[in-house]
């Protein structure tokens, strides 16, 4: 359901409306003072002619519906719409106002076309990295032909959600958890879907799909029919993120985050279609979190735990984290640790969660790919070369306590596709 529009703030004037003000009292001085009526009819268009753009307004009532979609892959994003409202605009222009997050980079000028009822747009961005965004509502504005007012209309619509991660996410679902928390007995959970093994038939309800009715039965019994099946589940998985604030500052750490919750996002998403059920953490100075889970709505509820999680301006203890970890996770379930690794007290993390029954798998986003590291001068490449050892030097520790893949580069997981498929191999070979 759609939000109820945005009431107008009401029309205002231009700069070049209080110019002409400026312009026709100088006028009506002046003709006072030289006591000649010719200043007089000069400040009159002046004077009135701001009053008469207002009799062009839209009316009070005028509100536009707001249709969009986000096309694009990888990087490159292109958003385009359509307003629409029921009572004729002839007078003036309608401009879309838009209000991108500010990861988004515009890509050129954008277009836009309009008549009487209708204006659509069109407009390219370029995203740095992956990232889960909410675009805003965009505002819509009326400016007369002479630009001396403008006036807002209510907007109806719903933000739009851009979603950007590697593609070797659409990837996991050829990966097979291993059941990690064990069911009372041990016996097959007679939960019921429209998947997995099959189960029986039973009469349809308007919520079955097409592929769900059985058409035989259907047809011998003269009423609809559809089958039923054993729910299959593959696993539990537990994503936790590390959103801790760093020494590289905001800016930087603000990009690590987008990138991290894209990931999270996206490999929750992967896995949920699978009937995993998914839980996720995120840890500032304290750990929000959405309990083991599985279905659509599970989905929603890591999206909006993801999308509202942001920077603290300092971040708490380790222990803290291991302790409300366990505190709102059963032990033993697959997990992964989305964390850059960027001060010694991260590694901290991984002994304490392995006390308390969790062996986790580290994903850690790079931070030399937000440094933007040059190779101009020989200082720049002993620098870079220094960075890079301490990074190998950090993640060594890391490899001493859990798995460890090193991001690089954001817009691919190839190696931690790799690693999920042959995690014995992987540890081998480090």
């Amino acid at each position: 359901m759609s939000p109820p529009p945005s009431p107008p703030t009401g029309f205002r004037w231009s700069r070049r409306a209080y110019v002409l003000y400026a312009l026709g009292a100088a006028f009506v001085f002046a003709g006072v003072a030289l006591r000649t009526p010719t200043p007089l009819l000069v400040a009159t268009p002046l004077l009135l002619g701001p009053l008469i753009v207002t009799f062009g307004f839209p009316r009070a009532s005028t509100h536009a519906d707001l249709e969009w979609e986000v096309r694009g892959t990888g990087a490159d994003v292109e958003v385009s719409g359509t307003f629409r409202w029921e009572v004729p605009i002839a007078q003036g222009q309608v401009v879309p106002i838009l209000r991108p997050p500010p990861s988004l980079r515009p890509v050129g000028s954008p277009s836009r076309r309009a008549d009487a009822h209708h204006l659509e747009f069109s407009v390219a961005y370029r995203i740095p990295g992956p990232s889960l965004l909410e675009f805003p509502v965009p505002g819509l504005l009326w400016r007369d032909a002479w630009g001396l007012a403008e006036h807002p209309i209510a907007v109806e619509g719903a933000p739009l959600s851009i979603e950007r991660y590697p593609p070797e996410i659409h990837r996991l679902d050829r990966i097979r958890l291993e059941r990690t928390t064990p069911s009372p007995g041990e016996l097959r959970s007679r939960m019921l879907g429209a998947t997995g093994e099959y189960f029986a038939v039973r009469p349809a309800v308007p919520s079955d799909s097409r592929r769900q009715i059985n058409w035989r039965a259907t047809a011998r019994a003269g009423r609809l029919l559809a089958n039923d099946y054993h729910l299959e589940r593959t696993g539990d998985l537990l994503i936790l993120l590390d959103l801790r604030p760093s020494g590289l500052g905001p800016a930087r750490d603000d990009r690590i985050l987008n990138v991290s919750r894209a990931a999270a996002f996206g490999i929750a998403s992967a896995f949920l279609a699978q009937k995993s059920r998914v839980g996720v953490g995120v840890f500032t100075d304290r750990l929000d979190h959405v309990p083991l889970g599985t279905g659509r709505l599970q989905r929603f509820r890591i999206r909006a735990l993801l999308r509202d999680a942001g920077l603290p301006a300092e971040g708490g203890p380790p222990e803290r984290f291991a302790i409300s970890v366990r505190r709102f996770f059963p032990p033993g379930v697959f997990t992964l640790l989305i964390s850059p690794m960027i001060e010694e007290e991260a590694v901290t993390v991984l002994p304490l969660l392995r006390r308390r029954g969790f062996r986790p798998v580290v994903l850690s986003p790079s931070p030399l790919a937000v440094l933007g590291m040059s190779e101009e001068t020989e200082e720049d490449r002993v620098a870079n070369r220094l960075l890079r050892l301490v990074r190998r030097r950090r993640l060594s520790e890391a490899w001493t306590q859990a798995p460890t893949v090193d991001w690089d580069d954001y817009w691919s997981l190839a190696s931690f596709v790799r690693f999920l498929q042959n995690p014995t191999f992987a540890g081998r070979r480090a």
